[in-house]
């Protein structure tokens, strides 16, 4: 206990030892992370000045879990979790650790029933890599699922927001759409046409709200028919793109919510005989392979998408009687040829 009577956090100990939450936690825990001597003895002499005491109870229950850690995704075809997998499996061989991945491909009820499934098998932690549903139902199925799950020593881990047990990594959706929307609209850009995804998704949700506010920041409204929702994949974007570009009026700029459905939007331009970006300026949003790999590049906004998964897997592994953590993660506006002034698409 500190001398106000608080008990002393390993968060308390890696601020004052001026470093991580996940290295002083490999430090004391007397992993094969051994890290530089003299920082090591820091951490070391930082907790026995602050009087830290891990809760021996939780972490023999998190002992006798399993070497592996089980990741949830919605869809591993998608090159957006591929990557977040890619950091956490990566972040595990460190540790030894042996990841099991399921892909849900955003079913709701599958998504139950792969977390029971991995709760059976005892991983060391879950890791939820993929946006909650709006569902009330659902939410609170899933929060009794992993509730239990984390009262036996397993970690939870959620890239979302919306869920409230176990550690979190906020992605800000709303403000890297909305810095994505000042930029698209400050090259002239008036009428947009948006492909968005299932509305029952929590990122989409707020994706669409950042770009909206975005574009009111601006004076522009988006009206309801400027939007289509489809299925987050390539040939979703595709078939929202022949919607909103066979209009009459066709937008002058388009932009999907995931880069997936942006790249698919790309193709059917193309096929259509549209230039891009003379005819229509495309943008998504990411930062993935695919949308760094088109032609023209995708102008999108980046995420540190391994970064992402590195830090859940860093989170898992922090000793179970730690309070819950928040890691807030935001996105760079990567303005590529996808994308042009007006008077180059007019």
């Amino acid at each position: 206990m500190s001398s106000e009577g608080r008990r002393v956090r390993l968060q308390d100990v890696a601020d004052h030892a001026g470093v991580s939450l996940a290295t002083a936690s490999r430090m004391l825990a007397g992993s094969d992370y051994k890290g530089r001597a003299a920082l090591r003895d820091k951490v070391l002499a930082s907790a026995a000045e602050l009087g830290y005491r891990p809760n021996l109870h939780a972490r023999a229950l998190a002992s006798s879990t399993s070497t592996s850690v089980g990741l949830v995704v919605h869809d591993v075809r998608d090159a957006y979790f591929a990557m977040i997998a890619g950091g956490v499996i990566r972040a595990a061989e460190a540790h030894r650790l042996l990841v099991t991945m399921v892909s849900t491909y955003r079913d709701p009820r599958q998504e139950l029933n792969y977390v029971s499934l991995l709760s059976a098998q005892r991983p060391r932690a879950i890791i939820l890599a993929g946006s909650s549903f709006t569902d009330r139902a659902h939410a609170a199925a899933m929060a009794e699922q992993l509730s239990a799950y984390q009262a036996g020593g397993g970690a939870v881990v959620s890239v979302t927001r919306g869920r409230k047990i176990g550690h979190l990594i906020e992605v800000d959706n709303v403000e890297g759409a909305r810095r994505l929307a000042h930029r698209l609209a400050d090259l002239g850009h008036t009428s947009f046409g948006v492909i968005s995804g299932p509305a029952r998704l929590i990122a989409v949700r707020d994706r669409m709200h950042g770009f909206r506010l975005g574009l009111q920041d601006r004076g522009i409204e988006l009206a309801a028919d400027a939007v289509v929702h489809t299925e987050i994949s390539r040939d979703g974007g595709a078939r929202a793109a022949r919607r909103l570009l066979g209009r009459d009026e066709r937008p002058t700029c388009l932009w999907g919510v995931a880069d997936v459905v942006a790249v698919g939007a790309m193709a059917w331009a193309r096929s259509a005989g549209l230039r891009i970006p003379e005819d229509v300026s495309v943008a998504g949003f990411g930062g993935t392979p695919p949308a760094s790999d088109a032609v023209p590049a995708l102008t999108t906004v980046e995420l540190p998408l391994e970064r992402i998964g590195a830090t859940a897997l860093d989170l898992a592994l922090l000793p179970p009687d730690e309070p819950r953590h928040t890691v807030e993660i935001g996105g760079t506006v990567l303005m590529r040829d996808s994308t042009a002034p007006l008077a180059r698409t007019s």
